[in-house]
């Protein structure tokens, strides 16, 4: 545990580690975010889509309120095909996570924008302390492969892993069938002077939900509690990115340098209503996202000392 005594502005921010959170048990990667107290992940549409978030009681929809960024490069989407600041952070691999840097509240201007509740920035490792290669199965067509290694390359250390999932749910009536593959190739490393690292990560997911189902069809005995009305809801979505951070310290100083370009897909096929609006054809929806994403920024903290003087008469 870190001791933050005089760093910290407040009890609303901290460190978390990977020994906190090999510690918990992660039904899927969101999970990662409920060791920041008070942060409540929950999901619906399908396992491959982003979570709903809540802080504190606080509805943050998809990430809306919460900034959230990996190695400096930004997560919340804004104007996306879902909802206005949507936090996907599937496309990570939990053992990868080095930190998590988070605050809770308003008053942070640094963290800019999506930040209005709070935020975390989640730091990977250079070099890993162990190894990895695991294979788990669990309950409902529950699949996990991973494979993550590292090691040393010119002047710095180079991470590699993949991961793949598969995954049928618990409903009666369809297979979720989620598909997902993750990959990070991470290359990185410091000196007396500088500390620099470059970032490439690919997602890929697929899968079909049996969205929400209203309480009368249950009563009725038309589905039962895991059935679906709507057999053909899903969505698959696909990132990539290449992003890279370049850091150094004056005397009284310190700077950072981000830039990032990410490749990002959605689609989601949803069903409110059914047959209200078209008693035909049907209501079914599909919300799509398709963009190239690039930017980069650049920030400098000033290191200080106040002395006080007593004059005593």
């Amino acid at each position: 545990r870190l001791d933050l005594t005089g760093e910290a502005r407040s009890a609303s921010e901290g460190v978390i580690g990977q020994k906190d959170l090999s510690l918990r048990p992660l039904l899927r990667p969101g999970d990662v975010l409920e060791s920041i107290p008070g942060l409540i992940m929950t999901q619906h549409s399908g396992s491959g889509k982003g979570n709903q978030m809540f802080l504190r009681g606080f509805n943050l929809d998809h990430g809306t309120d919460f900034s959230t960024r990996i190695d400096g490069m930004p997560v919340n989407l804004p104007t996306h095909g879902h909802g206005q600041g949507y936090t996907d952070i599937n496309f990570l691999i939990p053992e990868l996570i080095r930190t998590i840097d988070y605050v809770k509240g308003p008053y942070h201007a640094e963290l800019g924008d999506f930040s209005s509740a709070g935020g975390a920035n989640i730091s990977t490792f250079e070099r890993l302390p162990e190894q990895r290669l695991t294979f788990g199965l669990g309950e409902n067509g529950y699949g996990r492969i991973l494979a993550a290694g590292s090691g040393d390359l010119g002047d710095g250390h180079i991470l590699g892993a993949i991961e793949g999932q598969v995954y049928d749910g618990p409903w009666t009536d369809i297979d979720e069938d989620v598909q997902k593959i993750n990959g990070m190739v991470r290359w990185g490393g410091s000196n007396e002077d500088l500390e620099y690292g470059v970032t490439f990560m690919y997602f890929d997911v697929s899968w079909n939900s049996a969205d929400q189902i209203p309480e009368r069809a249950v009563e009725q005995g038309l589905i039962d509690p895991y059935g679906s009305l709507d057999k053909t809801l899903g969505g698959d979505t696909r990132r990539v990115s290449l992003s890279g951070t370049l850091a150094w310290d004056g005397d009284n100083y310190a700077d950072r340098v981000n830039a990032w370009i990410i490749d990002y897909d959605f689609k989601l096929w949803s069903n409110f209503t059914y047959l209200l609006d078209d008693p035909v054809n049907g209501d079914q929806f599909n919300q799509l996202d398709d963009r190239t994403i690039y930017g980069g920024d650049w920030s400098r903290k000033w290191r200080t000392h106040v002395g006080l003087s007593l004059i005593h008469i």
